[in-house]
């Protein structure tokens, strides 16, 4: 089915359902120390040289505002076991760190236990589009580890499956 026009909000958030994703929580410290998180998908890299990921965050979250007011922020990129954490840091308005243990990266940012990986960045920019604020991180440092990653399509958690094949190159 083909619309023209003006797309409704709910069909944009459908159709952009299909797109497969990741899950990962992005957190930081604002000024007065307080921890602050949200689980997003909308996250992709943007360059190697330098190191630049971005990340779409929601217009006048919390987290948002202590993200570009404290410059720095850790992509925690959730395993297929933290569903839960991905459900925590998705509510609005609650203490997401209530009683959950963090470790501090390198910047005194909180970083997210067991999480699959993260990416420790500063806020090289950030601009507004639409209803989101769209964030370029500069990336410090990174920590990886086996696992399997958490999926995300059609609005529900899933499992990103190995096919047995080897790793693509992107670099022809």
């Amino acid at each position: 089915m083909i619309a023209t026009g003006l797309v409704d909000p709910a069909a944009m958030r459908r159709t952009m359902g299909r797109f497969a994703t990741g899950v990962a929580v992005v957190t930081t410290r604002d000024r007065d120390g307080v921890p602050h998180g949200m689980t997003v998908n909308s996250l992709t890299s943007v360059s190697l040289e330098p190191p630049l990921l971005l990340v779409c965050l929601t217009t006048g979250a919390r987290s948002t505002d202590a993200i570009t007011g404290a410059g720095r922020f850790v992509v925690n990129i959730l395993s297929a076991r933290q569903e839960h954490l991905a459900m925590r840091f998705a509510k609005r308005g609650a203490d997401h760190f209530a009683g959950l243990e963090v470790i501090q990266g390198h910047h005194r940012v909180p970083v997210v236990p067991e999480a699959l990986a993260h990416l420790e960045c500063e806020v090289e920019r950030h601009f507004e589009a639409g209803d989101h604020v769209v964030v370029i991180g500069h990336v410090l440092a990174t920590c990886e580890r086996l696992g399997d990653p958490l999926g995300f399509h059609g609005g529900r958690f899933g499992d990103v499956v190995d096919r047995g094949h080897e790793p693509v190159s992107w670099f022809f």
